[in-house]
């Protein structure tokens, strides 16, 4: 095993009991996390080509990397690897405090970025959701099962981190998946009623790989909870749609900042070779 290999601590129960779980780093997991990034892309990129050309959509597209970990998770541990897998999207069995940042983390991050781009442009913009404020937890709801994270979560973090950090330190596993899963979203560049329209690829590239970091941060410190990825990648497409500050290219360069200064505070205090802090 790598030395910068990461071992992460399970569920609370689990840690009272001193297990300690990891993916074993050996050629058939490597082969198979090679294989959930083949079938991610081929499934979300193939079923994206007809609704950018044609406009015909079937809904499923999105779901590339969670299809590609129930598949290869059913195909090498059968029934028992598929409810475990499930499990953990409701595992809620983690330090409270971690709430905190999963619900808090990106709005301030995004709002923050709204409000001095705001102020440095000198505009009045107006937040929509302030004249409608029931619309934030139907737009909850939608998200977490239509707009990215149940789509998502069960791939990048379910199945690909766990066995990236089998192999790499976990600020090295979290900047190549970031880059993998910034790369995934590129069809999207096509689509004029996405955010991703006409902004430059670049800025895709460097934001989801500084978010990729945080969403490590979060679930190695909650035990490999996918319920704490799921919520927190909710949150960080929901402050999207509470405050629109990839509206402007100074709202866009304000969220970059303002991101990398939380990754540099979660680095120097967490530590990027596992970003867990032991207590005795």
């Amino acid at each position: 095993m790598d030395a910068g290999a990461t071992i992460i601590p399970m569920n609370t129960s689990a840690r009272q009991a001193g297990s300690l779980i990891m993916i074993e780093r050996s050629p058939a997991e490597d082969r198979n996390l090679l294989l959930f990034f083949l079938i991610a892309f081929a499934w979300s990129w193939i079923l994206w080509v007809p609704e950018i050309l044609w406009g015909i959509s079937l809904g499923v597209a999105a779901f590339g990397p969670t299809v590609a970990a129930f598949l290869l998770t059913y195909l090498n541990q059968r029934q028992e690897g598929v409810i475990k897998l499930l499990s953990r999207a409701v595992d809620y069995h983690f330090g409270k405090i971690w709430l905190v940042p999963i619900f808090l983390l990106m709005p301030l991050i995004v709002g923050g970025a709204f409000l001095f781009s705001t102020v440095a442009e000198e505009v009045t913009r107006g937040i929509p959701v302030l004249s409608n404020p029931w619309l934030v937890p139907v737009a909850f709801v939608y998200i977490l099962f239509l707009g990215g994270p149940v789509e998502e979560e069960f791939g990048w973090r379910g199945y690909a981190l766990d066995r990236l950090q089998a192999r790499y330190s976990a600020l090295t596993s979290s900047l190549i998946l970031g880059v993998v899963w910034s790369m995934w979203h590129l069809p999207l560049f096509f689509f004029s009623q996405t955010i991703y329209y006409q902004k430059p690829v670049w800025g895709l590239i460097v934001s989801v790989t500084l978010q990729a970091v945080l969403f490590t941060w979060i679930y190695n410190n909650t035990g490999r909870s996918l319920l704490a990825a799921l919520l927190f990648h909710t949150m960080s497409n929901l402050s999207h749609f509470m405050f629109p500050a990839l509206e402007t290219d100074l709202g866009s360069l304000f969220t970059l900042i303002f991101t990398a200064a939380a990754v540099g505070v979660v680095l120097m205090i967490w530590g990027p070779k596992k970003m867990v802090r032991r207590t005795r």
